[in-house]
């Protein structure tokens, strides 16, 4: 299979971290690579090493099976997680501005559609909202017409409708054939995008799969949510995963009746109980565990 990115053994380190720690992944043309990991998992050192914008302490990096130069620069198209844009220019303004610093340029009204920026050209950029701003800087990292394409959490802080939009422009992208690494926090995100995913702690990638495979390895059972507290010792008595989200039990088995019925034989209260199939929130918890890091 031909790959149009290989990451071999990357190494990288900062004093007293080892933030990438023998990072190893190949991807195929025309997919979206998701990268997902719990804060300080490595994700964003990852791939701000293969974008250059960082040197590795060791490993190596191919695009397209040769070293990167200087078509790496022109072909990949990146949006940060942070990006301040030059003051007092419209959106427009800013939208050329970038174009011309590339050889190959997508068209203009193309990128102004796909990106829904019709309403807001002549803006100042500086008065536009979160959404409108993210879909902006999404325009910006196509605007080469790139062939491998960085997303690095393109949807923290926005609201519902506007993440969706920005999902919109993804599909779009994919369907034009573009290869897409996507970092994420949000586990639907990565389920509706993502064709491949890995998942990374503690500088390492510990499971790497499509998400349904993911699913079908490690979680083949269902998820019992229940709006009460239980007692810890009852609940290590069953044969189950459980945690506490939000103020709620969630409970990880693969043999719901056995534990719906020593629920009901240890009297709880199953009033607004919910039974689901698993996900890919359940799968990154099982493996990352629920413990804030540092």
């Amino acid at each position: 299979m031909d790959y149009i990115l290989e990451v071999k053994n990357l190494y990288k380190g900062f004093p007293g971290v080892k933030a990438v720690d023998g990072v190893s992944f190949s991807i195929p043309y025309g997919i979206c690579f998701g990268l997902l990991g719990p804060n300080g998992a490595g994700k964003t050192t990852t791939i701000e090493v293969i974008e250059g914008i960082q040197k590795p302490d060791e490993g190596i990096i191919l695009y397209k099976g040769k070293n990167r130069d200087h078509r790496f620069k022109q072909e990949v198209g990146i949006q940060l997680q942070t990006t301040e844009l030059q003051q007092y220019l419209t959106v427009k303004e800013i939208l050329l501005s970038f174009r011309n610093l590339y050889a190959k340029r997508a068209d203009l009204n193309d990128l102004i559609a796909m990106c829904y920026l019709d309403e807001i050209l002549n803006r100042d950029n500086r008065k536009i909202s979160g959404g409108q701003k993210q879909r902006l800087l999404l325009a910006i990292a196509l605007a080469n017409d790139p062939e491998l394409l960085f997303l690095d959490e393109p949807t923290t802080g926005l609201d519902p409708q506007a993440r969706r939009h920005v999902w919109d422009i993804v599909q779009t992208i994919k369907m034009k054939g573009k290869t897409i690494i996507l970092t994420t926090h949000y586990m639907e995100e990565a389920q509706n995008l993502c064709d491949i995913v890995a998942i990374m702690d503690q500088g390492k990638i510990i499971a790497m799969d499509s998400p349904i495979n993911l699913l079908n390895q490690y979680c083949r059972g269902v998820t019992i949510t229940l709006p009460s507290v239980i007692d810890a010792d009852m609940l290590n008595s069953i044969e189950c995963n459980w945690y506490i989200v939000n103020n709620t039990i969630e409970i990880q088995t693969e043999k719901p009746h056995d534990c719906l019925r020593v629920l009901i034989d240890k009297n709880i209260d199953i009033t607004g109980m919910v039974v689901r199939s698993q996900n890919l929130e359940d799968l990154f918890l099982k493996l990352t565990g629920t413990q804030l890091r540092a």
